[in-house]
């Protein structure tokens, strides 16, 4: 239990004293750079999928059409 709590006492003294953290206004144009290149990324992927599913729509609408099968209907 007692090395337990050293190595929890050694951490905390580690992240108060020998980390060295970013300045806040840093970290709040890395927080905003990574937020507008995931909204970028985001919208890239959305307008590939759309373009992927319009050209799929087509293609398998000129298939379906061509192969509808012919109902024989008796004439009267």
């Amino acid at each position: 239990m007692n090395k337990i709590i050293t190595f929890i006492k050694g951490s905390i003294d580690e992240i108060k004293n020998n980390v060295s953290w970013p300045p806040y206004i840093e970290l709040q144009n890395s927080s905003v750079l990574v937020l507008v290149a995931s909204l970028v990324f985001a919208l890239l992927i959305f307008g590939i999928d759309y373009l992927f599913e319009g050209g799929m729509g087509a293609i398998y609408q000129s298939f379906q059409s061509s192969f509808e099968p012919t109902v024989n209907t008796p004439v009267q």
